[in-house]
């Protein structure tokens, strides 16, 4: 459960931020909300099936829909959004997201160079299937620990919920306050990481696989092409561990935002951004 002293913290974190929308955390469980947002059941998918030539890829296409997709659903409902081993959507997400391993071999040419002699020419974000199987087997998430991931705002969390991952959706003047505020609490240079990858990726994979290693770093995303018609103009994505989003939330006091300096100039650069964009603080 998540104490109401971490919620109130939160919302001065999003004061000092400008920024007027909740973030969201990512947690595992064994059932979903009602009305949630998510896919709707697919056919089986796996590595086996598609290896024994019992994989229809426009099946698994029909259906088709995007974590990330979903995810705005849910932040404009203020609602949960799921995936899960049946209910997918996407062939890539339902990997980034710890619902199936091993990834299927489709994605390493969809992604990259497509397939010869087809009208699938590929989405041209790495240079070819090698690359790509290289970037998989180094993000390779570990097993979900339960049927569903899902996605709400850290205020809809109730009785045991805990989330792993906290998502902030932010434009650049944001993101260099959560970017500073992040290394101030670590100590850390290198305490953000932006590796390629999908919009989910971003998300869900490679902060499991920074925590897996016992790194607190949080992930800036949002670059994926494919996902950007699901986000805000000049939006990204900022996550970070719950671990050290406590951490950043006890460090608030001493921060940037509490001095007359530099912050102040880019708070107002916020409101003026907020304004132009009719997202009044």
């Amino acid at each position: 459960m998540i104490e109401q002293s971490i919620l109130e913290d939160t919302k001065t974190f999003l004061g000092y931020l400008g920024l007027t929308e909740e973030p969201i955390g990512v947690y595992y469980a064994d059932s979903k909300p009602e009305h949630a947002f998510g896919p709707k059941a697919g056919p089986p998918i796996s590595r086996e099936l598609e290896e024994q030539g019992q994989l229809n890829m426009q099946e698994v296409f029909q259906n088709f829909s995007c974590v990330i997709g979903n995810i705005w659903l849910a932040r404009k409902k203020r609602g949960t959004a799921y995936i899960s081993t049946e209910e997918y959507g996407c062939p890539g997400g339902i990997f980034y997201c710890s619902m199936m391993k091993p990834n299927i071999r489709f994605i390493e040419h969809y992604v990259t160079t497509g397939f010869e002699g087809t009208p699938i020419h590929g989405e041209r974000y790495l240079p070819s299937p090698e690359a790509m199987r290289k970037f998989l087997d180094t993000v390779n998430p570990r097993k979900a620990p339960a049927k569903y991931c899902l996605f709400k705002p850290l205020s809809l969390f109730s009785g045991s919920e805990v989330p792993e991952f906290v998502i902030f959706f932010a434009r650049p003047e944001v993101l260099s306050g959560l970017f500073t505020h992040t290394t101030f609490t670590t100590g850390e240079a290198d305490s953000v990481a932006s590796p390629f990858g999908a919009g989910c990726t971003n998300i869900v994979s490679w902060p499991l696989y920074y925590q897996q290693q016992g790194i607190e770093k949080a992930v800036l995303g949002g670059f994926d092409p494919s996902a950007r018609k699901y986000m805000k103009t000049d939006e990204l994505t900022f996550t970070v561990p719950w671990s050290l989003y406590q951490k950043m939330l006890k460090a608030l006091p001493d921060s940037v935002f509490n001095v007359d300096g530099a912050w102040t100039t880019v708070r107002k650069k916020i409101n003026h951004s907020a304004k132009i964009w009719g997202e009044g603080i």
